[in-house]
């Protein structure tokens, strides 16, 4: 098991809600051996998407202003 820091949890909790909206489009009662190739590479696209994208919002406010 990977020790996450609070960083990534919180970018993994972000990256549910990307998820989710694909979810909905293909519908919650679906079963995951119901999926097509396409549909479970989206969904990967979208978890690893959302997560980069709250992991770089994250970076990008924790970047130190340069006093010069």
């Amino acid at each position: 098991m990977v020790d996450l820091t609070e960083q990534e949890k919180a970018a993994i909790a972000a990256a549910l809600k990307p998820v989710a909206e694909i979810m909905a489009e293909i519908g919650w009662p679906t079963r995951l051996n119901e999926l097509s190739e396409q549909q479970v590479l989206t969904l990967i696209e979208a978890a690893v998407g959302g997560f980069q994208d709250a992991m770089h919002t994250t970076a990008r406010n924790d970047i130190p202003e340069i006093p010069f």
